[in-house]
This record gives C-alpha cells, sequence and structure tokens, in this order.
C-alpha cells in the first residue's frame, strides 16, 4: 500500500512525459463508461493505438499508482504455466483518488471550451413556469408537488441561462480582443453576431419586462407559502436519528431548505427586477450586450487600417534609433540620416523645359557642391506654400451639385419614413396594443424603441408610466391591463408577441401641447 498525499493524484500532469499519462488515464476514464472495471497493460496499449511499445506503458501503470491514481491486483487468469505464475501480470483500475481527478480536469476542459450562448428561449421558458406559479399562488390549496416542481424547473432553467449568459460575455470579449484574426473571417463573424446580439436585446426587453411584472404580482400574492412547500417536500425525505438534541430531523432539514429556497427566489428576483442604487442583472447584461458593438466595429476598424498598411510613426522611429545605435561609424550615421530624411540636393523640386535645355548644353555633374553649381530659381510661391504655381488655366471646380441633391433625396426621403412611422404609430386616446394591427418596417422598428423605452421604465409595483423617447420627438404612457391576455402583432419580418397594454403614443414634432397635457397628467 502506496502513502500518498491527497493532491499526488495531480503530479502526472506536471513531470515529463505527462501526454502519456494523461493518455493511460483517459482510456481508463472511457473504460469506466463502458462498465468495464479493470484493464490489462495490453487493453491500455491497445486503446493508446499504434506508437506505443507496451514497455511504456508498463512503467506508466507503475508510476500512476505510485501517486495513488491506479490500483493493481494480480492477474492469475490467464496463468498456464509455471513460469506464467512467477512472472508479474497485475490489473488495474483506477482509485477514488484518481477518478476524483479526472472528474476535475473534465469539468477544467468542458470551462475552458464552453463559450456559452444568450438564450431568448430560456427567458420564454422562465415567463412560462412563473405564469405557472401565479396560478399556483391564486389557489387556496396548492398540490405541493406541482409547486416543488415549478419551482425547479424554474431554478434549473434560470441557473442555465445565467451561466450560459456569463460564459457568453467571456468568449465574446477574448473574441473582440483578437490581434491575429483574418480579416474577412472576422467580418464575417461580426455581422452574424451583431445580428445575434441585437435579437437577444430585444427578447430581453420584451420578454425581460413581462418576467418583473410577474415576480410583483406573484410577490403580491406571497411568494413565502410557495417556498416553504417546496422545502416541506425536499424535507419529508430526511433520514431520522440525525441530532442528538431529539428533534425531528425534517424540521431541522426543513428550516434550513427553506432558507436555500429564500435565497434562490432573492438571486432570481435581483437579475431581473432592479433596486435603488442596484440595476437588474438583466439590465447590466444588456449594457453589455450593447457596448459590445462598437467594439466589434473598433475592431474591425483596426483590421482594416492594419490591411491598408498603416504603421506607428512612433514605432518608425524606435526602429531607426535602433539602426543608429548599431551603425559602425560616423560615415555610416550620416548616410542613414541622408536616406531617411531625404537630405539630398533638392534640384528634384523643380524642372522645367529650360532647365532641361540648359543643363543639356552644360552639364553638371552629380558630385558638384552647391556652392559651385549655378543657381535654380525656385517660384516663391513653392517657398511659402510648398504647392507649385503652374503656368496655364487653373483646374475646374468640380461640380458637386448632382451628389448635393443626391443626399438631400436621401434624407428628405428617409425624414418622411420616420414622419410616416410617427402618424402611423400616434393615437388621439390610449388604445390597446391589440388594436395597433399591422406594422411595416419603420413603423415597427421606431414602435419597438419607443415601447422599450416605456417598459424599461416601468419598474414593479407601478401600473403607469409616462416618458419620452430620447431625442424628444415621442411620448408615451403605458397602462398595466389586469388580466391582459396576449397581443400578436404583424410586421414584415414576422409576429411580435406579448402581453397586452393600454397605450397612448403622441407625436412631439406636431403635438407639443398634447404632450404637455400628457406629462401633467402623469
Amino acid at each position: 500500500m502506496h502513502s500518498v498525499s491527497s493532491h499526488s493524484a495531480f503530479t502526472y500532469l506536471t513531470v515529463g512525459k505527462s501526454e502519456l499519462y494523461r493518455g493511460v488515464m483517459l482510456a481508463f476514464v472511457a473504460a469506466k463508461r463502458r462498465f468495464t472495471v479493470h484493464l490489462r497493460p495490453e487493453d491500455v496499449r491497445d486503446a493508446l493505438g499504434p506508437g506505443v511499445d507496451l514497455e511504456s506503458v508498463a512503467a506508466a501503470l507503475v508510476a500512476l499508482e505510485g501517486w495513488g491514481n491506479l490500483r493493481s491486483d494480480p492477474d492469475t487468469s490467464r496463468v498456464t504455466t509455471v513460469e506464467d505464475f512467477h512472472r508479474a501480470r497485475y490489473l488495474y483500475q483506477l482509485t477514488r483518488e484518481g477518478e476524483a481527478a479526472e472528474e476535475a480536469l473534465a469539468v477544467y476542459d468542458d470551462a475552458l471550451g464552453r463559450r456559452g450562448a444568450l438564450q431568448a428561449v430560456a427567458l420564454a421558458d422562465i415567463a412560462t413556469q412563473l405564469r405557472a406559479l401565479h396560478e399556483l399562488a391564486h389557489a387556496p390549496d396548492a398540490d405541493p408537488a406541482k409547486v416543488h416542481l415549478s419551482l425547479r424547473a424554474l431554478v434549473d432553467r434560470f441557473t442555465d441561462l445565467a451561466a450560459n449568459a456569463q460564459a457568453f460575455m467571456g468568449s465574446l470579449h477574448r473574441s473582440i480582443d483578437l490581434h491575429d484574426a483574418d480579416a474577412e473571417a472576422f467580418r464575417a463573424y461580426k455581422d452574424r453576431l451583431i445580428d445575434y446580439l441585437q435579437r437577444f436585446i430585444t427578447d430581453l426587453v420584451a420578454t425581460g419586462s413581462e418576467i418583473a411584472a410577474l415576480v410583483a404580482r406573484i410577490e403580491e400574492l406571497g411568494v413565502d407559502p410557495l417556498l416553504d412547500a417546496a422545502a416541506w417536500r425536499e424535507a419529508s425525505d430526511a433520514a431520522p436519528g440525525g441530532t442528538d438534541d431529539g428533534d425531528d430531523p425534517r424540521a431541522t432539514e426543513f428550516a434550513r431548505r427553506a432558507v436555500l429556497w429564500r435565497e434562490r427566489w432573492a438571486g432570481f428576483r435581483a437579475w431581473f427586477v432592479s433596486a435603488p442604487q442596484h440595476p437588474s442583472q438583466a439590465k447590466l447584461l444588456r449594457s453589455q450586450a450593447r457596448a459590445a458593438i462598437p467594439q466589434l466595429l473598433h475592431v474591425v476598424a483596426a483590421l482594416n487600417e492594419r490591411r491598408t498598411g498603416r504603421s506607428d510613426r512612433s514605432a518608425d522611429f524606435r526602429t531607426l534609433a535602433l539602426w543608429f545605435a548599431q551603425a559602425p561609424d560616423d560615415a555610416s550615421m550620416h548616410r542613414l540620416w541622408r536616406s531617411a530624411f531625404g537630405l539630398s540636393p533638392s534640384r528634384h523640386l523643380t524642372i522645367d523645359a529650360d532647365t532641361l535645355a540648359a543643363r543639356q548644353d552644360d552639364p553638371v555633374p552629380t558630385s558638384t557642391p552647391w556652392a559651385d553649381a549655378p543657381p535654380l530659381e525656385i517660384s516663391p510661391r513653392l517657398r511659402r506654400t510648398g504647392s507649385y504655381e503652374r503656368r496655364g488655366k487653373p483646374s475646374r471646380v468640380a461640380d458637386r451639385s448632382e451628389q448635393r441633391r443626391h443626399l438631400a433625396e436621401l434624407a428628405a426621403r428617409e425624414a418622411g419614413q420616420l414622419a410616416a412611422a410617427r402618424a402611423a404609430l400616434s393615437t388621439e386616446h390610449p388604445v390597446r396594443l391589440s388594436d395597433i394591427g399591422r406594422l411595416d418596417v419603420d413603423g415597427f422598428r421606431l414602435f419597438l424603441g419607443v415601447l422599450g423605452d416605456a417598459l424599461t421604465s416601468l419598474t414593479p409595483g407601478r401600473r403607469e408610466v409616462a416618458t419620452s423617447t430620447s431625442d424628444g420627438s415621442m411620448a408615451i404612457r403605458l397602462t398595466v391591463l389586469d388580466g391582459a391576455g396576449e397581443v400578436a402583432i404583424h410586421t414584415p419580418d414576422g409576429v411580435f408577441r406579448g402581453p397586452d397594454h393600454l397605450v397612448h403614443i403622441v407625436d412631439l414634432t406636431g403635438a407639443a401641447r398634447t404632450h404637455t397635457t400628457l406629462e401633467r397628467t402623469a
């Protein structure tokens, strides 16, 4: 029996031949999934594949046994001669420490490779479970089994949503922090990711507000009886004899479970319902998702700059300074200076037919010093502005009237579409969302923004809210309806569904007086 420490089962990861040891342990893990308990050295070699000899596998098994990962038992099943009996033959199996170490490594590998996701479907499932709990809270004698199953399903779905959202945002930030990414692949990935983020943000605004409202309604009816029912049902399976003072173990277990369920509900509530000075986790997630979009665009701009060959001037000067420091003598430094900063004869600054004719009649060697060479006449405008004054007719001014007309038409068309969308959404009096009917693309985009601003301002406990859009062009008053059903608004991109509300939308660009009245009555 080997004496090993509690952490020696991880030793094989930090020594030489760690890849061989890891392969051997994975072979035992795979065999355990097939309900195979013992493996011979030959079985392990076959599992590792060709290229691994039996002697190396046998040495690895002995080392892993020494670290406490494996246990060996004599193998007498195939003994046919006395020589076979005296030859060492063993069967190996995982120890408790080795199995625990492999489970921990599997969780570690899964966490590293997990990408996560923003699950809009999970939001809908959570809202469905909350509706079921709301019905159970209404019932005078709710079935504890139904209450417990609904709460368990709610907790499991919420735990999955929170874990996946955390993993996704972590992988998103790692994706944004790219330095050697392929530009074309990243641009294609960027387009899909931005569309994915926008769809999730839309679902989070709509479904998140419904979830917050359901939480508030359940708490008004009383959530503690539901949590106590779930705790009693779990405590009913408590084994007797757990205490020395004669107390009922079920009562002790119930107290512990009740505290646990209240902690779960408080965490769930904080995820969707904001408190003073403490915004909800859903709101923070929405902000992070929105902030990721300009960060992605910044990475794309950096990749475009890299593709066009733009360089950092400070890096160029540092490289040049290094070349100067490595120059063997002063003459080399002077040559480097002339090459880097262009300190050469400036006869290239101006040349014309007269100069060429004069040089052809009387050539001047390039080695002639400036003091001995004939002077060159430089244009005063060139010396003053750095631009050579050309003779002849000035360049024609480009006519941009067609481009300006095109831009004006685009601006007028967009303004007309926005005005038409505002006119389509404006209501003279409060109406139900179900009465809005079908919307076009521009109208639905504007409607979704206005409704999102109102739902964000509708905190739990409030039944009515009045607000305006960020540009001050529209005002909206939203009122919660008791017993409202589901509304379906048809758009060219699909059907928008959600709980029905009473809504009053005012176009402030032409109805400032109505907006003033709306604010006074809010």
